[in-house]
């Protein structure tokens, strides 16, 4: 669906990731793994369209990314982050502000964000303002935010690391079963193991803003490479 050929990025002057070649296959979730520091948020940006690489280029289903489509490519991209950065405002007012900008008819736009407050399990707190709610709640609200504009790439930067251990289970099998429902295409940020084993079909583990293993979820945690190796057996 997406891939980054020869990629760099540069901040303050210094490259903080390189990518000779890396592709998101349409319908698989891809887990991104590292060390703070390895480039994790940078790569996800990048892929987002969200951080300018200095060099290389990427394409979005086949076709090249030019300064003149980029904003149409963007907007069929979602992020959800850590920090769910809510309005003060309904929780039904903050699912729908991607409708709202994309100008839809008030009809499609009740009806979009009230299906997706039901599927994330929240339309009882459609009417509540949003600063109001419980940490659980609000991730929730965030990812009803992303998905209500229906995108064909779902970013996610440690959705779950903020929430409990009862709050992170539930949703993290709601949204693995939303996202093979509706065959959405996502990449995921964790240093949860167990988070990446059940949500992922794919990892990339990154070092010093490379990436030095990249293949099948199961393949890379079962047989890492030796330097892939020492940054999983540091994290056990």
């Amino acid at each position: 669906m997406i891939t980054l050929k020869d990629v760099l990025v540069r901040k303050n002057g210094k490259p903080v990731l390189r990518v000779s070649e890396f592709t998101l296959a349409q319908g698989k979730i891809c887990g991104i793994m590292g060390r703070n520091g390895a480039g994790k948020s940078t790569l996800l940006k990048t892929m987002a369209l969200l951080e300018r690489p200095a060099q290389g280029s990427i394409t979005f289903m086949e076709e090249p990314i030019k300064e003149s489509s980029l904003l149409k490519i963007r907007r069929q991209f979602s992020v959800a982050l850590q920090q769910t950065c809510l309005l003060d405002g309904s929780v039904f007012y903050n699912v729908s502000l991607g409708l709202r900008l994309r100008k839809v008819s008030k009809k499609e736009l009740k009806e979009k964000t009230m299906y997706w407050l039901e599927m994330f399990h929240i339309s009882h707190l459609a009417k509540k303002n949003a600063l109001l709610l419980s940490g659980g709640e609000a991730q929730r609200v965030n990812l009803a935010r992303a998905m209500v504009i229906e995108p064909k790439l779902l970013f996610l930067d440690e959705p779950f690391s903020s929430l409990d251990f009862p709050t992170k289970s539930r949703l993290t099998k709601e949204l693995k079963d939303i996202l093979n429902k509706t065959k959405t295409t996502a990449m995921l940020i964790s240093h949860d193991y167990m988070e990446i084993k059940y949500m992922t079909d794919c990892l990339a583990i990154l070092d010093s803003g490379e990436i030095i293993q990249f293949g099948e979820t199961a393949d890379v945690l079962n047989s890492p490479n030796k330097a892939a190796s020492a940054f999983l057996g540091e994290w056990n």
